[in-house]
């Protein structure tokens, strides 16, 4: 039987690269909601900080140079994970390259595992970025959670200290997270006594 009361395992994933990019500060606002719960433990995961390789090999062929140990930084926090948060900005009405990326290198540590988002941008919030990410991560074989957070003018949203200004930020954070633990105890324990099938 499965420890139910072990605490999930959460990566964050900061999807945005860009130099003097507002993620950071989203992930700072989501993992403060994180660290407030006893039933989940985050594990930031910043893309920035741990790049990629961007050279896939062709079929059958060795990674190149660098490669095993770019992936080694994050590969193995993937699989450990019992959940996901993506956050993402949008980029002309999808998601950063970097996160497909980081998408695209992995496989199994997907799988059967629930993922949430909280997205920030302009007028739609990244609202489309999300969606993208939706129809992708079905693809990995993961489960995406209904609820999500989204910063509609994400850099108002915000006081110079990095504070949220907005309570119903804070409420759907909770709804998210929420959702996020009812799935990741399912998924976690169903997987306990049957192998995931891809």
């Amino acid at each position: 039987m499965p420890d139910t009361t072990e605490p999930l395992r959460v990566a964050v994933l900061v999807g945005s690269t860009r130099e003097g990019r507002f993620a950071p500060v989203v992930t700072k606002w989501l993992t403060g909601h994180l660290d407030q719960r006893d039933d989940l433990v985050a594990d930031v995961v910043d893309l920035a900080k741990t790049p990629l390789p961007t050279v896939f090999p062709a079929f059958g062929r060795q990674p190149p140079p660098g490669s095993r140990e770019q992936l080694a930084l994050v590969s193995p926090r993937l699989a450990a994970a019992d959940a996901f948060v993506l956050v993402t900005p949008e980029y002309n009405h999808s998601f950063p390259a970097s996160l497909k990326n980081a998408i695209d290198w992995h496989g199994e540590e997907w799988h059967g595992k629930p993922v949430g988002f909280v997205s920030y941008g302009g007028m739609s919030g990244g609202l489309r970025a999300v969606e993208h990410l939706r129809v992708v991560m079905a693809e990995v074989n993961a489960t995406t959670i209904r609820n999500t957070v989204s910063f509609h003018d994400a850099w108002s949203r915000f006081d110079e200290d990095g504070a949220c200004k907005d309570p119903a930020a804070d409420t759907a954070a909770k709804a998210l997270l929420d959702q996020l633990a009812w799935w990741g105890h399912a998924l976690r324990d169903a997987k306990s006594v049957r192998r995931y099938v891809a």
